[in-house]
């Protein structure tokens, strides 16, 4: 009896041993996978890292503009200053059609009219002395050329405001200059972190993220200058310079250096 005892202990033992064995060759390719992650995130983690701003800028020339001019008038009744007002409006816009202005490139932006008073200086109370009518238009139009003659022919018809000349550049040209520029800014911040990396004897492996900045544009600020006036005509043409109209954008990126 005592010999069976010993063996079946012996026979227990050995059984147990061969499943811990059998347990510790199941689990062996999971540990190796872990120790490995670990050892991957352990690299990423150590990486350096940099910090970048890339630019880039150009200039365009404008393809479009926005042209404001009107007319003002004034007399002793709102009636007779409206009367005068739509007149000289009326010969404006004539004068602008044939100068080249399509029907569709304008339309009315401001119309008002206001009582004139004379204040006396020994009381607050006003005199009402008259009315003033002003009327102005808008003109849109990608003829950035014109300016210059449809102002010309304006006033001589009888414009005698000249509100704002704005020119700027077309939404879908804009659109591909900073898609354009957004590259070249990503280039001019590789180009950066490269040298910087050079610098401490380390190389760039990777990015860790990108922040692109919003684009800017800088429209020109246009030139005009008055003319004398001969005999109610435009001694010469009034020059009006558009000027470039400047993009810019910017990235920010976070480099891995290694």
């Amino acid at each position: 009896m005592k010999y069976f005892h010993i063996k079946n202990k012996v026979e227990l033992v050995v059984l147990v041993s061969a499943i811990a064995i059998m347990v510790v060759a199941a689990l062996t390719p999971s540990m190796e996978h872990i120790f490995t992650n670990a050892s991957a995130q352990t690299d990423v983690t150590n990486n350096s890292t940099l910090f970048v701003t890339g630019s880039a800028t150009n200039q365009t020339k404008p393809d479009k503009v926005t042209l404001s001019l009107g007319v003002e008038t004034t007399n002793t009744t709102a009636q007779a200053a409206l009367t005068a007002n739509s007149d000289l409006m009326n010969k404006v816009l004539d004068a602008l059609k044939a100068a080249g202005v399509q029907e569709n490139e304008t339309s009315t932006s401001i119309f008002s009219i206001t009582p004139n008073y004379n204040y006396s200086a020994d009381t607050n109370e006003g005199r009402l002395i008259g009315f003033t009518v002003s009327n102005s238009i808008q003109i849109k139009s990608s003829n950035i050329e014109s300016v210059s003659k449809w102002i010309d022919a304006a006033v001589s018809a009888g414009a005698n405001n000249v509100n704002n000349v704005d020119f700027s550049v077309s939404d879908n040209r804009l659109e591909d200059l900073k898609n354009s520029l957004l590259k070249d800014a990503i280039g001019n911040a590789k180009t950066k972190a490269d040298v910087a990396a050079s610098a401490v004897g380390l190389k760039v492996i990777g990015v860790r993220s990108i922040t692109v900045g919003e684009a800017s544009s800088s429209p020109p600020v246009p030139v005009f200058r008055a003319q004398a006036f001969t005999d109610g005509a435009m001694a010469s043409p009034t020059p009006i310079l558009s000027g470039q109209h400047e993009v810019s954008a910017t990235v920010n990126i976070i480099y891995l250096m290694g």
